[in-house]
C-alpha cells in the first residue's frame, strides 16, 4: 500500500527547497535595481508556503520510502518542479498563458531548452537568469540536489537514486548516496566556474558567461540572445563551449575518477567514452564534408559549424550557431540521429545514451550469429565484461518504450494539425532533451505557434524522457496502484 501522506511529506520538502532556489535570482534583481524582483518575491513565498503547507497535513516517514512510493515521488517531484518553477514566468507580462509558462519551466529543468519566446532579450535578467539556473539545478536532477540537501536516512534516498537514475551503471562513487551526490555536484560547481570565467576571458559580460555556464554544464541550451551561441560570432566563445559540451557529456563517475582520483587511464579504457568520442570525429568529419562540397562554407568554418553542431547535438545542449535547416538533407538526418544517441550514461545529457546504443549493436550482432550458427551460444559483452540477459531484456523493453511514446505523441500533434516532420523532430528533440528540431521548431525558430495542448503534450514527453520513460509509464498502470 503506498503511504501517501509520508510522499507527500518529502514532496513539501523538495517544494520548499525550490522555493530556496528562488532567492538566486530575486538577490540579483536587487542587487540589480530590482528589475523583475516582484515576480521572485511572489513566487518564493506561493513556493515556500505550499510546501510548508504540504508538511504540515502529512506525516514524516518513519521508515524508507517502498519502490512505488519512490517512484510517485519522483513523477510528483518533476510535475511540481515545473507547476512551481513557472511561478516567476507566470508573474511576467512576457509569457502569454499558464501553458506557455508551465512549457518553459519544464523545458528548463529537464535540460531541454525549448523556448516559446520570439525574442528572449526582452526578459528581465533576474527571469533570464532564473531560466539558465533551472537548467543547471535540472542538470545534475533537481533529484539528486534534494538528496544532498535534505536529511536522507528513512526519506527514500535509495528509492530516488534508483529511480532517477534507472538507466545508469549500478555503481556508486561513496559508500552512502549522500556522499555520492555531494561529490557530484563538487565537480559539476567546479566545471561551471572553470567555463563561466573562460567565457568571461573570451569577451563575454559576466551575466552572459554565467548563464551561458548554467546551460552548458547543464547541457540545456537556452541562451541570452535570440540568435544562441551564433549571436556572438567568436570562435574562441564556440570552442570553450564546445569543449564543455563535451564534458558534460560524460559520464560524472568518470569525471570523479579523472578529477578526484587522478585516474586519467580509467576513462581512456572507458568503451563508452571512446565511442562517444568516435561518434563525435566521425559526424563532423562527415558533415563537414558535405558543407564544404557544397561550395558554401571555407574549410576552417565548415569544420568549425559541423563540430558545434554535433557536440550541441549528441550531448543534448541544443545551442546552435548555425541554421542547419538549410544545410544538405545528409547533415540533417546525421543530426536528427544524433538526437536519439545522447551523451554518456550518468552524465547530464539526455538520449538514448551511448553505452545503449552499443549495447542494441551488441544484440544485434549476435541474433546475426545466431541465425548462422543454429546452435552456437554467443554471450553479449560489454568493455569485456558479459552482460546479464535481463539487461539486455530491460533495453529491448526501454527502446520499445520509447518507440511507442514517440508515435503516439506525433499522432497527437499530426491530430492537433502539426505537420508531419515538426511532429517527428519536436517530439524527439522534446523526449530526448535536445530543444531544437526541424519544420516549425527548427534552429531559428521556437515553440511559441504549435497548439497550447501539442505543448502539454511535448511537455510531457520531456519529463519522460528525463526520467527514461519507465517511471512515468509505470505509474499509469492499474497494477502500480493495486494493494
Amino acid at each position: 500500500m503506498i503511504r501517501f501522506r509520508a510522499v507527500g511529506y518529502v514532496l513539501g520538502q523538495f517544494v520548499l527547497t525550490l522555493s530556496a532556489t528562488m532567492l538566486v535570482p530575486l538577490a540579483y534583481a536587487l542587487a540589480t535595481g530590482g528589475d523583475g524582483a516582484g515576480e521572485f518575491v511572489y513566487a518564493a513565498s506561493i513556493t515556500a508556503l505550499s510546501g510548508v503547507l504540504a508538511m504540515l497535513v502529512t506525516d514524516r516517514p518513519e521508515q524508507e520510502l517502498s519502490q512505488r512510493e519512490g517512484l510517485l515521488l519522483v513523477a510528483s517531484i518533476w510535475g511540481a518542479v515545473g507547476i512551481f518553477g513557472s511561478l516567476p514566468f507566470q508573474f511576467s507580462e512576457h509569457f502569454p498563458s499558464i501553458t506557455d509558462a508551465v512549457f518553459e519551466s519544464v523545458s528548463g529543468f529537464t535540460t531541454t531548452g525549448a523556448t516559446i519566446l520570439p525574442m528572449v532579450e526582452v526578459l528581465p535578467d533576474s527571469v533570464q537568469l532564473w531560466r539558465h539556473f533551472s537548467h543547471w539545478l535540472g542538470g545534475m536532477g533537481i533529484v539528486v540536489l534534494g538528496i544532498a540537501i535534505l536529511p536522507l536516512v528513512g526519506h527514500g534516498g535509495m528509492q530516488l537514486y534508483r529511480a532517477e537514475f534507472s538507466g545508469a551503471k549500478s555503481e556508486r562513487l561513496k559508500p552512502r548516496i549522500t556522499e555520492t551526490a555531494l561529490s557530484l555536484w563538487k565537480i559539476y560547481v567546479l566545471l561551471t566556474a572553470a567555463e563561466f570565467l573562460l567565457l568571461r576571458l573570451a569577451g563575454m559580460t559576466w551575466f552572459e558567461a554565467i548563464c551561458h555556464a548554467f546551460s552548458t554544464l547543464g547541457t540545456g541550451g537556452f541562451s541570452t540572445r535570440s540568435t544562441s551561441v551564433g549571436g556572438f560570432e567568436s570562435p574562441i566563445i564556440e570552442l570553450i563551449i564546445i569543449v564543455f559540451m563535451l564534458l558534460a557529456g560524460v559520464s560524472f563517475i568518470q569525471h570523479f575518477r579523472l578529477w578526484v582520483e587522478r585516474n586519467p587511464s580509467s576513462l581512456v579504457r572507458d568503451y563508452e567514452f571512446r565511442y562517444y568520442i568516435l561518434i563525435v570525429f566521425v559526424s563532423t568529419g562527415i558533415i563537414g564534408a558535405v558543407l564544404i562540397g557544397d561550395g558554401e562554407y571555407p574549410v576552417f568554418e565548415a569544420v568549425r559549424s559541423a563540430l558545434f553542431q554535433v557536440s550541441s547535438i549528441v550531448t543534448t545542449t541544443g545551442f546552435v550557431t548555425d541554421d542547419f535547416e538549410v544545410w544538405h538533407p545528409l547533415p540533417q538526418l546525421i543530426l536528427l540521429a544524433l538526437m536519439f544517441v545522447g551523451g554518456c550514461t550518468g552524465s547530464t545529457s539526455g538520449g538514448m545514451k551511448t553505452s545503449r546504443i552499443i549495447l542494441l549493436g551488441r544484440v544485434v550482432d549476435r541474433e546475426f550469429k545466431r541465425m548462422v550458427e543454429r546452435r552456437g551460444v554467443f554471450a553479449v559483452r560489454l568493455g569485456g565484461v558479459v552482460v546479464e540477459e535481463n539487461t539486455i531484456q530491460s533495453l529491448l523493453n526501454l527502446v520499445y518504450l520509447a518507440f511507442v511514446v514517440n508515435f503516439t505523441a506525433c499522432l497527437i500533434l499530426a491530430a492537433l494539425g502539426v505537420d508531419v516532420l515538426t511532429s517527428i523532430s519536436a517530439v524527439a528533440a522534446s523526449m530526448f532533451n535536445i530543444g531544437p528540431g526541424l519544420g516549425e521548431v527548427g534552429p531559428r525558430d521556437n515553440y511559441g505557434g504549435l497548439p497550447g495542448a501539442a505543448k502539454c503534450v511535448l511537455a510531457v514527453c520531456m519529463i519522460a524522457g528525463r526520467l527514461e520513460f519507465y517511471t512515468i509509464i509505470v505509474i499509469m498502470t492499474p497494477a502500480f496502484w493495486r494493494k
